[in-house]
């Protein structure tokens, strides 16, 4: 078979992949600036199928109600549907129990709920851990902690790669780490951390592990309890799901110590003049009206990627990032803000054109229908260790495809004919 063969092959595969799900996503359906959406910013926010388009108006239209705090029947079925949502999540990241799961806004209320509720459990001179290609969700609570309570934050430093070496961890962790806190996968490079082995030697010193699933959920199939993560967190908004909910892990021996953050209807057992006490898991840490078409939502968002298998999903960015890379690599003009090989690395490329910013590149892109990220990707800490000011950033998911990356590349040449720098 000649290479001409073998690419119209391969491009026929990803084709059939695609269209098989595309469809059912009708936002991608239109065009922007003239010209058909391709929409390349997943790692911000994917867009939704039908399915949960579908669940969650079914929700408002035919169960809305508040849920566990009403005898009628449109509330018994909100509890049912909201506790069937959490059920589902439960089931999806393989927790051990359903009161594992706490429903939150998104990932950066959840990890803010953590970083809240341990204050309780540290004391000064105690050490946080973390690495400065966190994005600032999980970097602000910790640096907040650590003011009120007197403590060291410290951080992990990647190699040229974009990757933590273990070694830098082990020399890191100390008996006076208490909490560890880790992305699963940055959104800068798209580098995945070997968070099964981290766990492992921060556990060695008796520090509490917390994950940042936020892009990693989406992704990889993830097994807390195979990992040890002591927390995971993760938005239903990056995985098909709604805006607006969030879940929160942890293991209930943790989640039953601690205090919870937000306060009011719904957390409580008695409240009494000058007491109150709260409610078990994991209402204690669900107060006031829940999002339940959020949930509902979330429900079938992770129904729909269990019924195409997040394996495919996975390997399916995976040969659109090598695709994308292997061209990208060749055009003296661009730089690539990540590591240039798939080894522990999920389907996000950073990448400046040279001088042109990020945010110039992004409007011209988008002038040919073609929607990326630009900016610091709230990683400001990541961008001065490496000493970049911005980047573009382009992330694929399931409705993506071959075709769409050949239409980006050659978006870039009108980038360069704009400033003046074309053939």
């Amino acid at each position: 078979m000649s290479k001409q063969e073998s690419a119209v092959k391969e491009n026929k595969s990803d084709q059939n992949f695609v269209e098989k799900y595309k469809a059912d996503f009708p936002i991608l359906k239109q065009q922007i600036n003239g010209k058909d959406l391709v929409y390349f910013d997943n790692a911000a926010t994917t867009q939704k199928p039908e399915a949960v388009l579908a669940a969650v108006d079914n929700y408002n239209r035919t169960i809305n109600a508040n849920p566990h705090r009403g005898a009628h029947t449109l509330s018994v079925r909100a509890t049912e549907a909201y506790e069937k949502a959490r059920a589902k999540v439960r089931d999806f990241i393989n927790a051990e129990k359903a009161e594992e799961v706490i429903f939150t806004r998104n990932t950066t209320e959840s990890l803010n709920l953590l970083a809240n509720s341990l204050e309780a459990f540290v004391e000064a001179g105690d050490e946080i851990l973390i690495s400065v290609l966190e994005h600032h969700s999980n970097i602000l609570p910790w640096q907040q902690l650590a003011e009120r309570k007197n403590l060291n934050l410290k951080f992990l430093y990647p190699d040229q790669n974009y990757r933590i070496p273990l070694a830098e961890l082990k020399e890191k962790l100390t008996e006076k780490t208490k909490i560890f806190s880790i992305s699963q996968m940055s959104n800068v490079s798209g580098v995945i951390n070997p968070i099964k082995e981290m766990a492992e030697l921060a556990h060695q010193k008796g520090a509490l592990v917390v994950v940042d699933g936020a892009q990693g959920a989406p992704h990889i199939k993830t097994d807390v309890r195979d990992l040890d993560a002591d927390f995971y967190a993760f938005s239903g908004h990056k995985m098909l799901g709604p805006m607006g909910i969030g879940v929160l892990y942890g293991k209930k021996d943790l989640l039953d110590e601690l205090p919870p953050f937000l306060k009011g209807g719904g957390m409580i057992e008695y409240v009494k003049e000058q007491v109150s006490t709260y409610a078990p898991l994991p209402e204690k840490f669900e107060a006031g009206t829940p999002n339940v078409e959020g949930a509902v939502g979330l429900q079938a968002a992770i129904e729909y990627l269990e019924e195409i298998g997040l394996d495919k999903i996975k390997e399916h960015e995976l040969e659109l990032t090598a695709y994308a890379l292997n061209k990208m690599k060749k055009l003296d003009y661009v730089e690539i803000a990540g590591p240039l090989d798939l080894e522990n690395r999920g389907g996000i490329i950073s990448f400046n054109i040279k001088d042109v910013h990020s945010h110039d590149l992004a409007t011209i892109v988008d002038s040919e229908g073609i929607a990326i990220r630009s900016g610091h990707h709230c990683a400001q800490p990541l961008m001065h260790y490496y000493q970049i000011n911005s980047t573009g950033r382009i992330s694929f998911y399931l409705y993506n495809t071959k075709a769409e990356v050949d239409r980006f590349l050659e978006s870039l040449e009108k980038v360069r004919e704009v400033f003046g720098y074309g053939s």
